[in-house]
């Protein structure tokens, strides 16, 4: 029999973290905690209302499958009782957890996963004036940091960019839109995307809107995260996009998560590893899928003005998972 325990964190950022949708100054987890002879398997997921979920509806959720877990519940069947989402992503990272220390290994070796022992992690630099942004991104970038997640809503595009890119005439870039582009107009933006060097583009359109993206020339890769979950979102993304962005969150758990990445990469897609705002639990749970990432996206620990313990370990632009390795 297992003792299974779910509850909420709130873990204060150094500074306000501003996207498309707006600012936030607090990361909100959810915790699950699945307890069997004497192991205790850990798991961590960030509610997110762009997807309808709040933390009462994921604990709910996750109060839903307590009979089912306390008597055994395996991640196959999770994947059944719960849709892909925060609640099961919570459950199905602590059940690979307590696997893992059932089985005596890591959780890299349990996948059958080589990770880096460095990662290069883009280092976000949020939305604010030109000015304040390229200062920011100048800070990365004298701190160590070679690749930058650029935030961006409909404003001041090209002069965030082109101050952000004379500060910093050597880093990469890629930019995040997080669906607040239009359609008209989407062309000549790629464009100069392109000409100021940036990687990649990351979900310029909404995700209800992709149908403007079919068979659009573009000089650079886009990226879907909106509009990629599972593997059941991969059909639509033909001749649309590129690269996909996986994110425990969004997949329900680690297990869809490898599932997604074979089956997107099988199909021509490359992949982004990246992460919602959290603690380095989330972040160890998802590092089976760095070998397969063209860009990591993990900075989300980094926002935090104090991280849980024991905490991953972030220095000059990378993540270094030789602790995370003997942690899980």
């Amino acid at each position: 029999m297992r003792t299974v325990k779910s509850y909420p964190e709130a873990w204060p950022l150094h500074s306000p973290f501003v996207i498309s949708r707006g600012s936030r100054t607090e990361a909100h987890v959810v915790v699950v905690e699945i307890e069997q002879d004497g192991l205790k398997g850990i798991g961590e997921a960030t509610p997110y209302a762009r997807y309808g979920e709040s933390e009462a509806s994921v604990l709910q959720q996750i109060a839903s499958q307590l009979g089912a877990l306390q008597n055994g519940m395996t991640r196959a069947a999770l994947q059944q009782a719960l849709p892909a989402g925060a609640a099961r992503n919570a459950i199905d990272c602590a059940l690979w957890d307590l696997e893992r220390q059932q089985q005596r290994t890591s959780l890299a070796a349990l996948c059958e996963a080589l990770p880096a022992q460095e990662i290069v992690t883009a280092h976000t630099v949020s939305i604010d004036t030109p000015e304040a942004m390229a200062s920011s991104a100048l800070a990365l970038w004298q701190h160590g940091a070679r690749l930058l997640k650029i935030k961006l809503d409909n404003h001041l595009i090209s002069e965030r960019l082109v101050a952000i890119r004379s500060a910093v005439p050597d880093a990469t870039l890629i930019v995040d839109a997080n669906e607040s582009w239009q359609a008209e107009g989407l062309a000549a933006r790629c464009q100069l995307l392109a000409d100021l060097q940036v990687a990649m583009l990351e979900q310029p359109l909404p995700a209800a809107q992709d149908a403007a993206l079919a068979h659009f020339i573009h000089p650079l890769p886009i990226c879907a995260d909106e509009s990629c979950h599972t593997r059941d979102s991969l059909a639509a993304l033909h001749g649309r996009y590129d690269m996909v962005n996986i994110k425990l969150d969004k997949t329900g758990g680690l297990t869809e998560a490898l599932a997604l990445a074979t089956a997107a990469r099988a199909q021509g897609f490359a992949i982004m590893l990246g992460c919602m705002l959290c603690t380095s639990r989330a972040i160890r749970a998802a590092l089976p899928l760095t070998p397969q990432a063209t860009f990591a996206d993990l900075d989300g620990p980094t926002w935090l003005a104090a991280d849980v313990e024991p905490s991953l370990h972030f220095s000059h632009g990378v993540l270094k998972t030789t602790a995370a390795s003997a942690a899980g």
